[in-house]
Order: C-alpha cells, then sequence, then structure tokens
C-alpha cells in the first residue's frame, strides 16, 4: 500500500487522520465556548444589574460600522466554503483566489475596528482615568465601555489569528499541497473561522442593537 505524503506515521489512513483532527479541532473549540461563555456571562450579569447604563452605552455604538462588519464576516464564511470546496474538486488556483478573498476581508473587518477604536479614544470613551463620563447621566456607563473592548477586542484577536492561519494555508496552496484527497487544514482552520464569525453575530446586536427601538 503507497503512503500518502500527507499522512502521519501514527495513522492508518487519511480518513483517520481526518477524523482525530476533526474531533481535536471541536475539542478547542469548547474551550473557546467556555471562555467566550465567562465574558458573556458577565455581560448578561451588568446589563441586568445596570440596564440603563447599558442602554446609555450602547447608543455611543456606530450601528452602520457594525452592521458592515458582520456583512463582511458573512461573506469571509463564504469565501472559506467556496475555497474547501474548491480543494475538494481538486481546483488549487481556486482555492488561492478564495484564500485571497477571505484574508481580504478579514483584514477589512479590522480596518473598520481600528476605525471605531480610533474613534472612541477621540472622544475619551475608552475605560480609565481620562474617561469623559460627563457625557453620560449613569457612571456604569463606564463598565459597559469595559466589557465592548474586551469582548470585541477578544474577538479581534481571535481574527487576527484566523488571517495568519489563512496566510499559512495560501502559502501551501500555492505550492498545490492541497488534494481531493487531503485538505484538512483548510477544513479544521475554516471550523475556527465559521466560530469566531458566530461569535460576533452575538456581540453585533447584543452591544450595538441593544434598545434601538427606545
Amino acid at each position: 500500500m503507497s503512503h500518502h505524503p500527507a499522512l502521519a506515521h501514527h495513522f492508518e489512513d487519511l480518513e483517520q487522520q481526518h477524523e482525530s483532527a476533526t474531533l481535536g479541532m471541536w475539542a478547542f473549540l469548547i474551550t473557546e465556548v467556555m471562555f467566550f461563555g465567562g465574558l458573556f456571562t458577565a455581560y448578561a450579569v451588568y446589563r441586568w444589574r445596570y440596564p440603563e447604563a447599558w442602554l446609555e452605552g450602547s447608543h455611543e455604538l456606530d450601528i452602520g460600522l457594525g452592521a458592515l462588519n458582520t456583512a463582511i464576516l458573512i461573506g469571509s464564511s463564504l469565501t472559506v466554503v467556496l475555497s474547501i470546496h474548491a480543494a475538494q474538486r481538486g481546483e488549487s488556483r481556486k482555492i488561492v483566489r478564495w484564500l485571497l478573498a477571505t484574508i481580504g476581508l478579514g483584514l477589512a473587518f479590522l480596518v473598520v475596528k481600528a476605525i471605531e477604536y480610533s474613534h472612541k479614544f477621540h472622544v475619551g470613551h475608552v475605560p480609565g482615568p481620562n474617561f469623559a463620563s460627563g457625557d453620560f447621566v449613569h457612571t456604569e456607563t463606564q463598565l459597559y465601555f469595559g466589557l465592548y473592548f474586551a469582548m470585541t477586542g477578544m474577538h479581534a484577536v481571535h481574527m487576527v489569528i484566523g488571517i495568519g492561519l489563512f496566510a499559512v494555508l495560501l502559502g501551501m496552496a500555492m505550492r498545490r499541497r492541497f488534494t481531493p484527497e487531503h485538505h484538512s487544514w483548510l477544513e479544521m482552520c475554516g471550523l475556527y473561522w465559521h466560530f469566531v464569525d458566530i461569535v460576533w453575530i452575538f456581540l453585533f446586536p447584543l452591544l450595538y442593537l441593544l434598545g434601538r427601538n427606545q
């Protein structure tokens, strides 16, 4: 039996290797759920405790930029799926094309987030000694912005990691390392990226849409 160059020595075949990689990725994502779960729990507790401050802080966020980033991430999830589909069909050039699109969309998300952060620094809505508390009726609004930066900041860190992973995959794709029989790296990084996107799908309404009808 010929030995596939991508098959690690401690696996019997590529299928077993793929199943092990998938199990490992899901185990990792469970730890990520617990990590972000702590942040979401803190958000829920303080929102229940200080509802007026939460409304006041939410109204200071730019819903247009938040919606734009939501659309960007949804588009990036699509390009990831298309890159995996291209790998399944053995279309190396399309893999490169869709990975480039994914990286571009990820960078666009970070640029938009940097614009948001820059504005918050400019107007003094960053928690700390220089926080513009005079702009708000409720002093607990600073706590809202603390969680805003903690939650979106950690999400952005995960975005940076994902972009780095896709940059590595891009190099592999350009060397035609992915085949219809072996493209597990693409699928595992795709799972990670989808998780990051899902986290944002929760962050957007919780942070940006709170009390918009009031």
